[in-house]
């Protein structure tokens, strides 16, 4: 790819193996010229990856990936190793972990940041025209004008989404960043499948996240129904609304 290769000359770098890809953006190992391992990123424009730039650089390496640099949308990141995912862990160290980072994480948000209240709009009108959409549009309706305090979101963060580092135990990546209020963080997590896929897993992450953190039960129940009904991708986010109704 023309647009990697010249991040590497500009930034003086070789690249290595491309990581296994996902849908937010183009990924690939590299290093600087003293063998320094890093991350090659070019993001693919999509709404929620928008600012990810923008959180990296808020969070300055505190619990998360430190930004290296920034050129549009190619960006020089930390690179984690050994890098396995949390999700390997199992769910009860998982959700230890998660419990320690999120409050690192919960930083004022810069004006830039997509806030909550817009991303539910625009979630609003592509709901489906089903009983959970109802659901999510209540939730909707009744959280996103009475929030709390606002705080830098990370809205899918979940067990794959954090690596194994050597400057950190643990260190998030891949932000899609929103401004709104803390009980909306435990959605990704819930709604996510790596940590458990029995009724028993959603509910007992649910129930510990809220619990440890200090979460308003109901708020964080309508945003993580909302989101799920949202993201949904089939029968596995339709049983998770479900079991959280």
């Amino acid at each position: 790819m023309q647009d990697l290769q010249a991040a590497a000359e500009r930034w003086s770098l070789s690249l290595g193996e491309p990581y296994e890809q996902g849908a937010a953006g183009y990924t690939t190992r590299a290093e600087f010229a003293d063998g320094t391992p890093v991350v090659l990123k070019l993001v693919h424009p999509h709404r929620e990856s928008e600012h990810e730039a923008d959180a990296l650089r808020a969070w300055d390496g505190d619990g998360a990936i430190r930004l290296l640099g920034q050129d549009g949308d190619m960006l020089l990141l930390e690179r984690c190793e050994p890098g396995t995912p949390l999700s390997s862990v199992g769910q009860d160290a998982a959700l230890d972990v998660l419990i320690g980072l999120l409050p690192r994480l919960w930083m004022p948000p810069a004006e830039s940041f997509h806030t909550l209240v817009d991303e539910a709009r625009w979630w609003y009108p592509k709901l489906p025209r089903t009983s959970l959409g109802e659901a999510a549009r209540e939730a909707i309706d009744t959280l996103a004008e009475t929030q709390g305090e606002p705080v830098l979101l990370h809205q899918d963060l979940h067990g794959d989404n954090v690596l194994a580092a050597e400057r950190e135990p643990w260190l998030v990546i891949d932000p899609k960043p929103l401004a709104g209020e803390r009980e909306f963080a435990v959605a990704p997590i819930v709604r996510s499948r790596e940590l458990g896929e029995a009724r028993r897993d959603v509910l007992y992450r649910f129930d510990r996240l809220t619990s440890e953190l200090g979460l308003d039960r109901e708020r964080a129940r309508g945003w993580t129904v909302a989101q799920t009904v949202a993201w949904s991708s089939g029968a596995w986010h339709d049983r998770v609304a479900e079991w959280l109704l």
